[in-house]
């Protein structure tokens, strides 16, 4: 087929706007069809990028031709004899790894927020041309992108191509005066391209993603599905997010999760940053290229809906924070931790009495990317639970066949079965071929942990690999879990019963929790609370006024409701044994050892 041509250029970094050009050599003759996707694919809410478009308007040669818009996100072109070229300009002003974003200091974008797909022309192979935006401010700008090159040079402004249209969208662009590291894993080249303010060990950093990269590649099985990957991360104050792509990832971090120079220990910080780009390296394989059928391909005018982000997101969380210890890069203490604080905030989730995994993977595009104050309550993340699901998966597969099967050899049979071949997984695609791969009766167990809302058997099946779990009451509202407590006098913290942020020398209520004494009070979310039993907590906070309250207590609390001064009585609560601590115990070594040890061949 003739290649759709594109041409991008930041034509006003001061005002964010790109100005967009897509030529079609032999358009549809009874008038072509242009549309910009709804969403953008690994981010599961319609998010309209239509609405970002400034001007739009079409020319076939030097003659201007007629557009009809017919809906929020397609428009019609007049039919014309020869090549046609419709030309936008996109307002990029989200910083986002599922956005576009332009200033004077840099330009990212991913192709779903700027590029028109021409209907029935999809598959036609795709040119794109980024130029340089004019002016010497700009002479030092690069280009970062995995994006297969066409005449452009490395890190240059130029020619780039794409196989199709999916491909050209699945390529995100950094353009701007960044940093860049490169190394090598298992033979494929491997860029670390980092924009913003920071400071940080690079050759650190290279040294730890290359380690990862490669147990990851060496636990799917060599040879990688990339000829090159990109990490793009932006370094801002404070800010967490991964989108993943074919052969590159966004990521935006916070600049203190970056390594510093001098350090030598795996700190709380890097550990996070670590687990994300462990995360969204996974999503390589998983999602990328096992992926729903559903996805397959993606419809990208309207919502794509299936039960498996359980196993897309969930798996991919398990293995994400497993393979730091796997791979040598933080300890088994460190990732008994980070699992205690997942189970930890999954407990603490009132939703997952009311929402079932499976349900929360079908309702993503309206209640997990549309979260509310009433979230808590009524759902479950099928982040969280799917990656304590893809944990009870593991070892319980593990346990029955002592050490012969597990999750590892389920992942790699979807490799096998959907990840070479691009065939989709069906709904019961997993549970099927889980039984086939293992060998077990797994019907009940994927009834019970995805269809219903039954307690997950975690306490069980984590003793059979001698690893001990303890329920504690938190011993603050900071309590995250995943440590021991400090002192026994948590079982007498008082609980309201609220989510809350700072407000100046206030607290405004974010979320009102199921059950909580809040809630038996009237106080509600968007309340700002000013006052506990007379005084103002000011800037100690509201956890301060409660610290030396004793659950049972009664407390007189005033609170503004948008311009209205209200009092409540509340009757504080208990706070309930729901964080998690996990710790090696003396059975179950050699399963333990199996499962968190080094992969072995």
């Amino acid at each position: 087929m003739t290649p759709i041509h594109y041409t991008i250029i930041p034509v006003r970094p001061e005002a964010h706007l790109y100005r967009v050009g897509c030529t079609v050599d032999d358009p549809d003759p009874s008038g072509q069809q242009f549309a910009m996707p709804a969403w953008v694919p690994g981010s599961y809410m319609i998010r309209d990028f239509a609405r970002h478009v400034v001007s739009i308007r079409a020319a076939s040669g030097n003659r201007v031709v007629a557009l009809e818009k017919l809906d929020k996100h397609t428009w019609r072109a007049q039919p014309v004899a020869g090549p046609l070229t419709v030309s936008f300009e996109v307002y990029a002003w989200d910083l986002s790894v599922r956005g576009a974003h332009l200033d004077t200091r840099h330009g990212f974008f991913n192709g779903a927020c700027v590029f028109l797909r021409v209907l029935g022309q999809e598959s036609a192979p795709c040119e794109l041309e980024i130029l340089r935006p004019m002016g010497a401010r700009y002479r030092n700008w690069r280009v970062a992108t995995a994006m297969p090159r066409k005449g452009a040079r490395p890190y240059g402004f130029g020619t780039y191509v794409t196989g199709d249209y999916d491909e050209l969208i699945d390529h995100p662009v950094e353009m701007g005066e960044f940093s860049l590291a490169r190394f090598r894993a298992c033979g494929v080249p491997h860029d670390i391209v980092i924009t913003g303010r920071y400071r940080a060990d690079l050759a650190r950093l290279q040294r730890d993603l290359k380690r990862l990269c490669e147990h990851h590649i060496r636990f799917i099985g060599e040879p990688a599905p990339m000829k090159r990957y990109v990490f793009l991360v932006t370094a801002v104050g404070e800010g967490y997010g991964g989108l993943e792509h074919r052969a590159s990832t966004a990521l935006l971090c916070s600049r203190d999760d970056l390594p510093r120079e001098g350090e030598t220990e795996v700190t709380e910080r890097y550990r996070t940053f670590l687990g994300l780009a462990s995360h969204e390296y996974f999503h390589s394989w998983n999602v990328k290229r096992i992926k729903p059928a559903a996805f397959a391909p993606y419809d990208l005018d309207r919502e794509n809906y299936t039960t498996l982000l359980w196993a897309f997101e969930g798996i991919t969380s398990y293995y994400d924070d497993l393979a730091l210890v796997r791979c040598g890069l933080i300890e088994k203490k460190d990732y008994l931790e980070l699992l205690g604080r997942s189970i930890t905030t999954h407990l603490r989730t009132p939703g997952r009495t009311i929402q079932s995994l499976a349900e929360s993977s079908f309702d993503a595009w309206i209640k997990y990317y549309r979260q509310d104050e009433n979230s808590p309550n009524a759902a479950v993340s099928y982040y969280v639970k799917g990656s304590l699901v893809a944990l009870c998966l593991d070892l319980l597969v593990r346990d029955k066949t002592r050490g012969r099967k597990s999750l590892d050899d389920i992942m790699r049979a979807l490799w096998r079965r959907h990840g070479l071949t691009g065939a989709g997984v069906e709904e019961d695609g997993i549970e099927r071929l889980a039984a086939g791969a293992t060998g077990l009766e797994l019907e009940r167990y994927f009834d019970e942990w995805l269809r219903s809302t039954r307690e997950l058997p975690l306490k069980t099946l984590l003793a059979t690999h001698g690893v001990a779990m303890e329920l504690r009451p938190p011993e603050s509202p900071q309590d995250k879990g995943g440590r021991p407590a400090r002192s026994k006098s948590a079982a007498g913290l008082a609980m309201l019963g609220i989510r809350a942020r700072a407000h100046d020398d206030d607290t405004a209520v974010t979320h009102v929790l199921e059950g909580g004494a809040a809630q038996g009070a009237g106080i509600a979310a968007g309340d700002v609370i000013v006052a506990v039993d007379g005084l103002r907590p000011g800037q100690a906070g509201l956890d301060a006024a409660l610290a030396k309250r004793r659950p049972g207590e009664r407390v007189e609390i005033h609170a503004f409701r948008r311009d209205e001064l209200m009092t409540f009585d509340a009757q504080l609560g208990h706070a309930e044994a729901d964080t998690c601590v996990l710790a090696e115990s003396a059975g179950g070594k050699r399963l333990r050892e199996r499962w968190l040890g080094p992969r072995r061949g």
